[in-house]
C-alpha cells in the first residue's frame, strides 16, 4: 500500500517534471511513510514518483518504481494483489526469476508479458502506472471496484497522475478552479461521483478501467464490468457457494508480512469476517472498535463481548464530544475530495495506528452485496408508489406542494416529479439536498447560475429484478464515491492499510450467481447462513451502523461553527446532514487551496 504520482509528457522540461513530481511525492508521504522513490526515463518524458507503506517483502529490495532487468518497463504500483504467489508461481514455470518476495515484482514481470491485459488476471486493490522505454507507452489501470483511486490532470502534452487530489494540485502544474457539476452533485449525494472531481482541472479514472497514454494522446478502455450472471440453481447450495467465496477471499486477505487486524464495529459483516478469520486459522487477531456515549449509537459492549468469543486481542477507543473535538481538528487537514463521511475510519484507523498496526480488515460491502441496506425494501415501494399516484390526475402535484416541510420530503416530491425510476428513487433516498436545492447552493457557491445537467439514464430493460439494480447502484455509486474513497484517504492518512474482502472480484462473481431474491433476503440471511459462527446477540441486535451521534454534538459543542457555513444559504438547511455537508465542502476546498 502506498501513494503514487507521476508526469507524462512530450513538451514539459525533465527538470520542471522532476520538481513536480517531488511536490507531489511530499505531499503524499503520509500514505508511505516507510520509504521513498523518484525515477524519470532516459528521454524525460515520463517522471513516477512513490511513497511506499512496507507491507510485502519488507526489504530494501521490493522499493518502487521498479524496473525489470532489461531496463524496458518500469512500474509505480498502488494496492495489494492478493494473488500474487498463485501468478509468481505461473511466470516461474515459464523461466522468469523472481528476486524479491513482492507482490510488485510479479505484477511488473507479468505486465512484461502481458501488457495492461494483465489487469484482468489481478485480484487486489491497485491503482498502476507503467512506463514502456522502447515503445514510449505509458498504461494506467485501476481495480474493478475502484478501492484505491487514481487522479488525472490531462492536456493535449502532458497527463499528471496521483493518488489524491490534494497531491495532483501541489504538482502546480495547473491553477485549481472549481468545477460547477462536482459541486451540484456533492450537494445532491454528499459525495462527487467519478469521473467528475471538485476541480476543474482533475478528473478521476473510473474503476475497472485502464488507460494508454503515446505521445500526448490517450484513450480509454473498460476491462472489467459488474454482471448479476444469476443461474436457477446452485448444486451445493447458495449458502455453501458464499461461505466458500467468502473463506476464499478473507484468507487472501490475511497475505501479509506484517500482523493483520480487524474493525470491529459490532455488526453482522464485521463479526463475520473476524469469524472467518479464525475458520481459516488466523487466531488471536487484534480487533478495534470505538465506543460512544449516546447508547443509541455505541455498538462497543456488543463488539467486546464479540471479540472475547472469538478469542481477539481486542483494543478501543471511547469517543465524546470532547475527544471528538481533539480528533476533529486533526480530520479536518486530511480531507481530499469533499465528503459527507469519513470521520468514522478516521477515528478507528487512528486507534489501529497506535497499536502499532499496518494493516486491517473492514466489513465494508456486505451492506451492499448482501442487501442490508433499507434501500433494498424502500425502493421497490417506492417504484410502486409512483405508479399508483401517477395514475390518479393531480395527486402529484397536490403531493408535491404537500411535500415542502423536511429535506426528505423535498427530495421525494421531486421523485414523484420524475419518471419514476430505480435510479430516481435511490437518489431520492440517498440525496442530501434536492435537485433544485443543489442548484441553488451550488450557484450561492460558484456564482455560476448553470445548473450541471443531470448524468444520462441508462436504460434498464436487461434487469432481472429491482434488487439487482439497487445493489448494483449501492455498490458503484454509494459505495465506490462515498465510501471507498473516505476509506482509502483516511486511512492513509495515519499509513494504515485498509482492505476489504466483501470488496473482491472473486467474491463478488460467485455470489452474484445465486438469484437476487436469495441472495438479498432481508436480515443478510444468506451471509448469517454462509458464516453460522456469527453469534445470535450480533444477528437480531437492532441495526445501527458504524455511526457517531453527530446530531447531537452538532446541537453541542460545534454548534456554532456549523451553522455559520450555513449562514446566508439561500435555501432551508434543516437537517444536520446538511450543516455538515456545507461545513465539510468548505473545509476541503480549503484544503486543495479554493476559498469560497
Amino acid at each position: 500500500m502506498c501513494g503514487i504520482a507521476g508526469i507524462l509528457s512530450t513538451r514539459l522540461a525533465p527538470i520542471i517534471a522532476i520538481e513536480a513530481a517531488h511536490r507531489m511525492q511530499s505531499a503524499l508521504a503520509h500514505r508511505g511513510p516507510d520509504d521513498s522513490g523518484l525515477w524519470q526515463s532516459k528521454e524525460g518524458q515520463a517522471t513516477f514518483a512513490h511513497r511506499r507503506l512496507s507491507i510485502l517483502d519488507l526489504s530494501s529490495g521490493a522499493r518502487q518504481p521498479m524496473t525489470t532487468p532489461d531496463g524496458r518497463f518500469t512500474l509505480c504500483f498502488n494496492g495489494e494483489i492478493y494473488n500474487f504467489r498463485e501468478l509468481r508461481a505461473q511466470l516461474e514455470q515459464t523461466g522468469i526469476c523472481f528476486t524479491t518476495t513482492s507482490d510488485t515484482e510479479v505484477l511488473l514481470r507479468l505486465y512484461e508479458r502481458e501488457g495492461i491485459d494483465c489487469a484482468r488476471r489481478l485480484r487486489g486493490m491497485f491503482a498502476l502506472a507503467v512506463w514502456d522505454a522502447k515503445e514510449r507507452i505509458a498504461a494506467l489501470a485501476r481495480d474493478p471496484f475502484g478501492i484505491k483511486p487514481l487522479y488525472l490532470h490531462r492536456t493535449s502534452t502532458t497527463l499528471a497522475f496521483a493518488s489524491e487530489l490534494r497531491a495532483l494540485v501541489q504538482s502546480r502544474l495547473f491553477t485549481p478552479t472549481l468545477s460547477t457539476p462536482g459541486v451540484q452533485r456533492f450537494f445532491e449525494t454528499g459525495s462527487v461521483p467519478e469521473p467528475l472531481t471538485i476541480i476543474n482541472e482533475a478528473e478521476c479514472l473510473p474503476a475497472g478501467s485502464s488507460l494508454r497514454w503515446h505521445d500526448g494522446s490517450d484513450t480509454q478502455h473498460v476491462f472489467w464490468r459488474m454482471e448479476f450472471a444469476e443461474t436457477k440453481a446452485s448444486p451445493e447450495g447458495p449458502a455453501i457457494t458464499a461461505r466458500e467465496a467468502l473463506l476464499d477471499s478473507v484468507n487472501h486477505h490475511f497475505v501479509s508480512d506484517v500482523p493483520v487486524g480487524i474493525f470491529l464495529s459490532g455488526g453482522i459483516d464485521s463479526t463475520a469476517i473476524l469469524a472467518l478469520a479464525r475458520a481459516t486459522g488466523h487466531n488471536g487477531v487484534h480487533t478495534f472498535s470505538i465506543a460512544v456515549d449516546e447508547k443509541d449509537a455505541d455498538e462497543s459492549p456488543i463488539a467486546r463481548r464479540t471479540a472475547i468469543h472469538f478469542g481477539a486481542e481486542h483494543q478501543e477507543m471511547r469517543l465524546d464530544a470532547q475527544v471528538a473535538r481533539e480528533l476533529f481538528g486533526l480530520f479536518l487537514p486530511c480531507l481530499d475530495q469533499p465528503s459527507i463521511d469519513g470521520l468514522n475510519t478516521f477515528t478507528v484507523s487512528t486507534l489501529a495506528r497506535r497499536h502499532g498496526m499496518k494493516v486491517v480488515l473492514s466489513g465494508l460491502g456486505g451492506d451492499e452485496l448482501f442487501g442490508g441496506y433499507s434501500s433494498f425494501v424502500k425502493i421497490p415501494k417506492m417504484i410502486l408508489w409512483h405508479k399508483a399516484i401517477s395514475r390518479l390526475p393531480g395527486a402529484v402535484a397536490v403531493l408535491s406542494r404537500g411535500l415542502a416541510g423536511k429535506p426528505q420530503h423535498r427530495r421525494l416530491a421531486e421523485f414523484l416529479q420524475s419518471a419514476g425510476t430505480i435510479e430516481d428513487a435511490f437518489a431520492s433516498l440517498r440525496g442530501i439536498f434536492s435537485r433544485a436545492e443543489a442548484a441553488r447552493l451550488t450557484q450561492w457557491i460558484t456564482g455560476d447560475s448553470a445548473a450541471a445537467p443531470l448524468p444520462a439514464s441508462r436504460p434498464m430493460p436487461w434487469i432481472a429484478c429491482i434488487g439487482n439494480e439497487v445493489s448494483r447502484l449501492e455498490i458503484t455509486r454509494y459505495m465506490r464515491n462515498q465510501l471507498l474513497r473516505d476509506s482509502d484517504v483516511m486511512s492513509m492518512a495515519h499509513g494504515l492499510e485498509l482492505r476489504l474482502p466483501m470488496v473482491d472480484r472473486m467474491l463478488f462473481e460467485s455470489v452474484a450467481t445465486i438469484p437476487a431474491p436469495v441472495r438479498l433476503q432481508h436480515g443478510k440471511q444468506l451471509l448469517t447462513q454462509a458464516v453460522p459462527e456469527v453469534p445470535a446477540w450480533v444477528v437480531h441486535q437492532k441495526k445501527r451502523g458504524f455511526l457517531f451521534p453527530y446530531q447531537q454534538w452538532l446541537a453541542g459543542d460545534w454548534g456554532q461553527a456549523f451553522d455559520e457555513s450555513a449562514k446566508g444559504a439561500p435555501v432551508p438547511v434543516t437537517a444536520w446532514y446538511q450543516n455538515w455537508s456545507l461545513f465539510i465542502l468548505r473545509q476541503s476546498l480549503a484544503n486543495l487551496g479554493l476559498q469560497t
